[in-house]
């Protein structure tokens, strides 16, 4: 099927009424700096993330993810262990990825590992697969880039045959077949609640479709409201495939603080740093003062300022993007840990609470 499913202008973007609102966080173990902006060791970060994680729960936020990276400046490559220490610390919020790079990994061990994390979580283990922006994961685990879409086409395949449980009878191109073969462990609690991370590619949106998994819109830069024709599409492939409505969520960037100015102050100068590294292998454009102030005012893709500030534009980007979720992807390389928590309990104890006041 092609991403070219019948659309009519003007049209909403699909039944939400039945989805609860959820406003979670995403980190990618963005490494920590102390006080005088000196960097922390891998290990530090690590320990700091989980205790974010900690403190997420205890605010109110819904969701805590983390992103798997393998970079010096984000020491994430075992997002499941560390979410594995949250859960046995906490008792209410959902954890998972944010994103787990299937094309990079088997993905019976990624059902494995999560299917572990809602064990010990009871229940609370989420999964968001992607074929990965950043691609530093292919060749530290031998995986060739030529390969790509296949290599995400058919271990996305094989995770959805895996989802149904029971004996799995599976066949393709990129690892062994399996024949009956009974994958554990079971799940207790139903099947994993898998998204698709999704860039800005039609083809992506119809797989998530397809296999009826959630959808995860992606947005770090530009506007948000050029998203809006794939939460349509989405819900019309939905519809197309006999699946059941499921929610839309949207993961960008920021940070929360007690004042605009103080939020503006704190990223602007972490934020141009990353950028500009990453741009030699991505090919980002470096940010200028004057672009990053157009990516936090209303129409841009960052979240950046005071609580009001960031609690106004979730809720302005979520109703006109159809979407029921939203996860802020907070931290940056070179903020301190005290910073990052203190974002963590302005979102969970003053955004969440004014979002789901401004969508009553």
């Amino acid at each position: 099927m092609t991403a070219e499913l019948p659309g009519r202008a003007g049209e909403s973007a699909g039944p939400n009424a039945q989805v609860p609102l959820t406003l979670g966080l995403d980190t990618f173990g963005d490494v920590t700096h102390d006080v005088d902006g000196r960097p922390l060791s891998h290990a530090q970060t690590i320990r700091d993330v989980a205790e974010q994680g900690v403190l997420a729960d205890q605010v109110g936020v819904d969701f805590f993810g983390i992103g798997e990276h393998h970079t010096d400046d984000f020491p994430m490559p075992a997002a499941d262990v560390v979410l594995a220490a949250i859960a046995a610390r906490t008792t209410r919020i959902h954890l998972g990825s944010a994103v787990t790079v299937l094309s990079s990994d088997d993905p019976v061990r990624v059902f494995q590992r999560y299917s572990t994390l809602n064990a010990i979580s009871g229940g609370r283990a989420e999964v968001i697969l992607g074929r990965g922006s950043s691609t530093e994961s292919f060749p530290l685990f031998g995986y060739d880039l030529a390969d790509y879409e296949d290599l995400f086409e058919e271990k996305t395949n094989l995770f959805a045959e895996l989802l149904k449980g029971g004996p799995v009878t599976w066949q393709g191109k990129t690892r062994a077949a399996l024949h009956d073969q009974d994958v554990v462990p079971h799940t207790e609690s139903g099947p994993l609640r898998t998204w698709i991370g999704v860039g800005g590619s039609p083809q992506s949106v119809i797989r998530a479709a397809r296999y009826g998994f959630s959808l995860m819109l992606a947005i770090i830069g530009g506007s948000p409201a050029r998203f809006a024709p794939f939460s349509q599409l989405y819900h019309r492939a939905l519809e197309s495939f006999g699946q059941a409505p499921l929610p839309v969520g949207v993961h960008s960037p920021g940070h929360v603080a007690a004042t605009d100015e103080q939020a503006r102050d704190e990223f602007w100068p972490r934020y141009l740093e990353v950028i500009r590294r990453v741009s030699k292998t991505r090919g980002f454009a470096v940010p200028t003062k004057e672009s990053f102030l157009q990516e936090i005012g209303p129409q841009g893709a960052l979240y950046v300022g005071s609580p009001e500030t960031v609690a106004q534009k979730i809720a302005a980007n979520l109703t006109g993007l159809g979407a029921t979720r939203f996860d802020l992807k907070y931290g940056m390389v070179g903020l301190s840990h005290q910073a990052l928590m203190t974002n963590i309990e302005l979102y969970g104890i003053q955004v969440i609470p004014r979002v789901r006041e401004l969508m009553a």
